[in-house]
């Protein structure tokens, strides 16, 4: 007897999802009840009111194409009188690859529960990250790479963001490029100093550096020379040649 196939479980999509989080949701803040009530329409706007976000609903209907990243997962072992406990210490970091960014941590006795909680927790932390053309070797004027350097520390890790040409890259390490890659950066030089094979710091220390790329003050007549932008900004090069591919084959079909 041939064994029978599992059916496929159907993926939502961020429309499904989006409508599935506004039926079941019942917000409990003030910045909840006005993003439930339509007044609020943007991730944008909701961070300039400078209420805190406290429901991870409000990133899930205002950035329903979010993704999460699991940046680390550490044990973590407590010697007591009744015996040994174990613990989990999960580090997630979650974006849109277009210009939101957010990190979170979060420890429970088991794995899969404290991931949930560590993306919640990211998505509280979430920020908006500017992109520019800053480097001086390239004047395409789009926003593909930081607009200008920055640095960030955690411990031991000291981490230096600078702006790189077009088609450079991410010059960075596996950590730093997951992270960047979320926040929707394409090109950038890097320069570490310290251990950076302590994840954590070395999660910590980027998100340090882009906290300081958000809190920076810039003058007008630099955003225009360099085309600062931020927040979403539209499609990236990768989804924007996927979705070329795609028609291509419809147009052959």
């Amino acid at each position: 007897m041939a064994a029978t196939k599992g059916k496929r479980k159907h993926k939502k999509t961020p429309e499904e999802r989006k409508e599935q989080i506004s039926i079941e949701w019942d917000p409990k803040t003030k910045l909840g009840k006005m993003v439930r009530k339509g007044e609020i329409k943007t991730m944008s706007d909701a961070l300039k009111t400078g209420l805190p976000i406290r429901e991870p609903e409000i990133v899930d209907l205002l950035l329903p194409e979010l993704e999460d990243e699991v940046l680390d997962v550490n044990m973590v072992q407590r010697m007591t009188d009744s015996g040994r406990r174990v613990k989990f210490v999960i580090t997630v970091a979650v974006g849109n690859n277009d210009g939101y960014v957010g990190f979170g941590q979060a420890k429970g006795k088991e794995v899969g529960s404290s991931i949930r909680k560590a993306i919640d927790n990211a998505k509280s932390n979430i920020m908006e990250i500017r992109r520019g053309c800053g480097s001086w070797e390239c004047g395409c004027g789009k926003p593909h790479t930081v607009p200008f350097a920055i640095t960030g520390k955690s411990g031991s890790v000291e981490i230096t963001f600078k702006p790189a040409p077009r088609g450079i890259g991410l010059a960075t390490g596996d950590v730093a490029k997951k992270i960047l890659t979320l926040a929707g950066i394409e090109d950038c030089w890097t320069f570490t100093k310290g251990k950076t094979k302590t994840t954590v710091n070395y999660a910590k220390a980027v998100f340090n550096a882009l906290q300081k790329n958000v809190e920076m003050r810039v003058l007008e007549n630099e955003i225009k020379n360099i085309g600062i932008l931020s927040g979403i900004t539209g499609l990236s090069e990768k989804k924007q040649t996927t979705e070329n591919i795609k028609e291509v084959k419809k147009e052959e079909e």
